[in-house]
């Protein structure tokens, strides 16, 4: 439980809380991954989330433990598929395509805001909110050490070309996932998108040889 949710329960007894706490932190985070931190008001959070502003403090304490909350949502729901995509694909070109591909999926839905809320949220956040912008560099942080995990084990699996630098890779398929994430929110649409991935994995220095290996050894059993 968190010292918020105690300090809450701590307040005298009385009229119980009229609203589901889960649903109204989700259409808070939709109202601040479409809008950003500093783009949204307490109007716009009253709106979405069907509550009026003392309920909302009594049960998230201020517009920045919301948002805090609201990115910790966002990681374990929609931001949790670049985790997924890496752990569902044996080969690490499929891993990487996956993520990119699966994350294209997501910008592009039309029920959902467009741009990830992590990368936009970062961008667009003001001066004065430092501790929230280390939030969400830490975010993009762990997104960038997961690819660059896989494929280091790309290339202790011999799948990677002996030379690649897997830092700068790593850098770069991160970079390649924030300009997806823009374009995205520009409106480019979901084809265009997927085209530019093929296109940038189809470069990428990965080869045939751990599927060689494979085959070889198939071929003696």
């Amino acid at each position: 439980m968190s010292s918020l949710d105690q300090q809450t329960e701590r307040r005298p007894r009385g009229r119980p809380r009229a609203f589901d706490r889960e649903a109204a932190l989700r259409r808070a985070m939709e109202v601040f991954w479409t809008k950003g931190f500093d783009g949204c008001s307490m109007s716009d959070l009253v709106d979405a989330m069907d509550i009026n502003s003392p309920s909302i403090y009594a049960a998230f304490g201020s517009k920045e433990n919301l948002f805090r909350e609201a990115i910790d949502l966002y990681a374990i729901s929609e931001g949790a598929i670049t985790r997924q995509a890496i752990r569902e694909h044996g080969s690490g070109r499929e891993a990487i395509a996956a993520v990119l591909k699966r994350n294209i999926d997501m910008l592009t839905q039309a029920s959902a805001p467009r741009g990830c809320m992590v990368i936009l949220g970062t961008v667009n956040i003001g001066v004065g909110h430092e501790e929230l912008r280390a939030l969400l560099q830490s975010r993009a942080q762990s997104v960038a050490e997961l690819i660059e995990q896989r494929l280091v084990q790309s290339l202790a699996d011999g799948e990677l070309a002996a030379d690649a630098d897997t830092d700068a890779l790593a850098t770069l398929c991160i970079t390649v996932l924030s300009g997806l994430s823009v374009q995205a929110h520009n409106g480019v649409t979901r084809q265009t998108l997927l085209d530019a991935t093929d296109a940038f994995v189809s470069m990428l220095p990965f080869t045939n040889r751990k599927k060689k290996k494979e085959a070889r050894r198939s071929l003696s059993v």
